[in-house]
């Protein structure tokens, strides 16, 4: 539990994150910094994203572009704006990845998970995207733990960074979150038992207390959330930039064989097979693990374990 941590400096200010910022975050679970991140950069990260559904720009080899499975179901092929969620793996892509490489980013991470010579990772890059409503909701994401899909640990040590690329609120789709979940265990999660489809991977909670005080993160363009893996939240679909970071200083995998891994290896092995087998590898070779690991890039510092 991060409130067991004393690795971690939480009585004084950060770089970027204050020490009532740290308060926050370690009573709650996330903390979230207006204005963050510039316009300009904003700019820049949408006119990529926009390049790359339109083919103007390729997309790099580790990249993938998720539709919605509607608009899959429905034999589609022509990638757009209006049929793409998601972009993850663009730590290959130099325009999407300076959002790693923006100095507030790093250091409101450090402030958070690490010291000023820690060794950073980014686990996990993804633009987010909310195209029309195809109104079956599929692609909405059931209430979560990130942690659930890490094959590392400890938690205290991994966190989010997630910006808004536009205005968001309550009634467009924001983020939810439960203060103070983070303290608790990492829950068991499953397919959500809704009407219709749902896209692979978007695992939610399988039992959870309809009473849950649950907080509508309404945020601006360039405001930034930072979030604990194991905070409970979910959300519809707005533009937003984001990436999972771990501190490689101290984390590290489990063990292939934990039970607690079990479900969401064997759903991402089939995920994993088909990816692979499109880019014309045999996909049994690669691994769960080595697929974060593969994915796993420096921000600052030596990688020496993930």
């Amino acid at each position: 539990m991060i409130a067991e941590n004393r690795i971690l400096e939480w009585n004084t200010d950060g770089i970027v994150v204050s020490k009532e910022q740290k308060q926050f975050y370690l009573k709650n679970g996330y903390v979230v910094l207006p204005k963050l991140i510039d316009q300009r950069s904003i700019d820049v990260y949408t006119q990529r994203f926009q390049d790359i559904c339109s083919g103007k720009c390729p997309k790099s080899s580790q990249m993938v572009l998720m539709r919605d499975i509607v608009v899959a179901k429905k034999g589609e092929t022509t990638i757009t704006e209006n049929n793409l969620n998601k972009i993850t793996n663009f730590m290959e892509d130099d325009v999407l990845w300076d959002y790693c490489q923006q100095p507030k980013i790093i250091n409101g991470v450090k402030d958070l998970i690490g010291r000023p010579d820690s060794c950073i990772l980014a686990m996990n890059t993804m633009v987010i995207n909310k195209p029309p409503d195809f109104g079956k909701l599929s692609s909405r994401h059931p209430l979560h733990q990130d942690l659930h899909y890490f094959p590392f640990r400890p938690s205290d040590f991994i966190c989010c960074a997630w910006t808004a690329m536009e205005r968001i609120t309550r009634s467009n789709g924001c983020l939810v979150v439960v203060p103070g979940s983070h303290l608790g265990p990492l829950l068991e999660h499953g397919y959500p038992e809704w009407d219709g489809n749902v896209n692979s991977a978007y695992h939610g909670i399988k039992d959870y207390s309809p009473d849950l005080n649950m907080v509508h993160l309404e945020m601006d363009t360039g405001d930034t959330v930072f979030f604990s893996p194991l905070l409970i939240h979910g959300s519809g679909y707005r533009k937003a930039i984001t990436a999972h970071f771990a501190n490689d200083d101290y984390c590290r995998y489990l063990p292939k064989d934990n039970p607690e891994m079990k479900f969401v290896m064997e759903d991402f092995d089939k995920i994993i097979e088909k990816f692979m087998k499109k880019k014309g590898f045999d996909g049994s070779e690669l691994s769960f693990h080595d697929f974060w690991a593969v994915r796993a890039k420096e921000i600052c510092g030596v990688r020496s374990n993930l």
